[in-house]
């Protein structure tokens, strides 16, 4: 079999010669979207209740999903039309709060409760299309139906505010995975993009996955460090998820996994769902984003804003992007399955939540461009089941058994951080004092 493929902007074209007989999309098309009729496709990260709340501040008459919103100024990636091309049965919806310095802001779990009320209200607006799910059942039940299950996600563990009281609470408005940090570290769990202070999780870190695991609430380690990463896998009782992560063999961001975890993850049956940001995905761009950034920390050395401004115009036009496609996104797909195997991918693309994504998935409505592209690599229809979706359920399944037996075994644990990380704790209100 010879496979000819070619992007050109905005367009994908595909062409598998077998025996010398072209067959273009149709046939591709037709096993995709057989896959998709038996299997919910789970996007395990959508970040289009931050734009809500950013550009609208979550008035929901505002900004209506039921429309075609590449029409409106400043386009989302997400609205019901293009979620119905591109054939989503399931979406974790990202009930993300800003976190804007190491340990976190009290304010976080008002806000975070805040945003998961807002998603309920879009569940309940737009109800002939979308119904909150819980738990995997739900989600295959409402694919069923014809519905997009919808989930609640919560990106990073500030929104607990250092409280197992405050997560039980959260699980039990409907979040089903929180990821333990954002950008910046906590007092109890570093984070791949801030300094590292405690070498992956404190004590009370721990005690978070274990009332997670005992919860049903999934483990997600997109965003913190390698450390946290490995001190996750080894306490966690129950399967781990990367909502929106990809493969640093491939492209060496922080934010992305490295090997050894890759190994764990598929040995411990969890599931990285992988990230269509440009610079997470390809290594060019990345660099080429480092050259950008460094330039610009250099101008604002010696020049005013609007100086800088114009300097880096004339940078980014001396030095264009490079173009980032599908088939970048794919090669992190082919990696993952070569280090961890099929069964520890999914697909988290984090629209809403990025610059514009690679050539040929630039919205919600592009999932089985990526899928095609897989079938045209050699992937089975069962790989691409899996991959959609499959996975995902797989590990909610686990989780929710794990959690069904922890609760026979164990009661809701009352620890506090002061007594647990009394020395971090101590540390931090010293450099807040100082």
């Amino acid at each position: 079999m010879k496979i000819k493929t070619q992007l050109c902007p905005g367009i994908l074209i595909i062409a598998v010669l077998v025996a010398g007989t072209p067959i273009l999309g149709d046939d591709l098309d037709t096993r995709v979207a057989t896959v998709l009729k038996a299997t919910p496709l789970i996007d395990g990260h959508n970040d289009l209740p931050w734009q809500y709340l950013r550009r609208v501040n979550n008035h929901l008459s505002q900004l209506d999903l039921a429309s075609d919103l590449t029409q409106i100024d400043n386009p989302t990636d997400t609205d019901l039309p293009r979620l119905r091309r591109g054939m989503v049965g399931g979406i974790f919806w990202s009930v993300y709060v800003p976190i804007e310095a190491y340990g976190g802001n009290p304010s976080a779990v008002q806000a975070v409760i805040n945003q998961i009320d807002f998603v309920k209200r879009l569940v309940n607006h737009y109800d002939s299309d979308l119904e909150l799910a819980l738990d995997a059942s739900s989600i295959r039940r409402i694919h069923a139906s014809g519905k997009i299950a919808s989930l609640i996600g919560m990106e990073g563990g500030h929104s607990i505010n250092n409280s197992l009281a405050s997560l039980r609470q959260l699980y039990d408005l409907g979040a089903r995975y929180m990821t333990l940090t954002h950008s910046k570290g906590l007092l109890w769990a570093d984070s791949a993009t801030d300094t590292q202070r405690h070498g992956g999780l404190t004590q009370f870190g721990e005690l978070v996955v274990l009332e997670m695991n005992r919860l049903g609430m999934m483990v997600d380690l997109s965003h913190v460090s390698v450390e946290t990463m490995r001190d996750a896998l080894r306490v966690s009782r129950s399967p781990v998820i990367f909502s929106h992560s990809s493969a640093y063999g491939v492209t060496q961001h922080a934010r992305n996994v490295p090997d050894d975890v890759l190994a764990l993850v598929g040995k411990k049956r969890g599931v990285v769902m992988v990230n269509y940001l440009t610079s997470y995905v390809s290594e060019s761009m990345r660099l080429h984003r480092v050259a950008l950034e460094r330039h610009e920390e250099m101008l604002n050395q010696d020049h005013d804003p609007d100086r800088v401004a114009e300097l880096m115009s004339q940078w980014s036009a001396r030095h264009p992007a490079p173009e980032v496609t599908l088939f970048d996104v794919a090669d992190h797909i082919d990696h993952i399955k070569a280090v961890a195997g099929i069964e520890a991918i999914g697909l988290g693309a984090d629209f809403d939540g990025m610059p514009p994504g690679p050539v040929g998935l630039e919205d919600v409505s592009t999932y089985p461009a990526l899928l095609k592209e897989l079938l045209i690599r050699g992937y089975s229809d069962q790989d691409i089941a899996k991959i959609a979706g499959e996975n995902l359920l797989r590990v909610m399944n686990d989780a929710e058994a794990v959690a069904a037996r922890l609760q026979t075994l164990e009661p809701p644990r009352d620890d506090l951080l002061h007594e647990i990380d009394f020395e971090h704790d101590f540390e931090h209100n010293a450099a807040q004092a100082q």
